[in-house]
């Protein structure tokens, strides 16, 4: 069994497919449209298949701004080593992203950081 994919809704759809194709190689697809809800959605596809399908609906509700918040906390993208870890934290927070953590080995063995993509959700950046 393996997991098809994760959905997160997006205040900017645009931007958030963006970010996942300039940072992580994604791909996505050509955007659906539900003309009657207003829904409107694209699958980002990466290298080694997981998706993650970015979604917009305009009478959804902003998240708790306070963290940490019950449900899922983030997404991890694996980079292949401490140096690309490094570089691709540089590069995020050169553009203007904020770091949540800079790169450091965790107590159960991850040498990770974490970031806030456009849209405020938690990236974390794992060698």
């Amino acid at each position: 069994m393996k997991i098809e994919h994760i959905a997160v809704y997006v205040k900017d759809l645009e931007a958030s497919a963006l970010f996942f194709e300039t940072y992580f190689q994604g791909k996505r697809n050509s955007k659906y449209r539900n003309e009657k809800t207003g829904f409107s959605s694209y699958f980002v596809t990466f290298d080694n298949g997981a998706r993650i399908e970015l979604m917009n609906l305009p009478s959804v509700a902003d998240k708790p701004v306070d963290i940490p918040f019950y449900g899922y906390a983030h997404i991890a993208f694996q980079v292949g080593s401490k140096e690309k870890v490094d570089e691709l934290t540089k590069r995020l927070e050169a553009d203007g992203y904020q770091v949540m953590s800079y790169p450091r080995m965790t107590g159960d063995g991850y040498y990770e950081s974490c970031i806030a993509d456009c849209e405020g959700n938690l990236i974390e950046i794992t060698e």
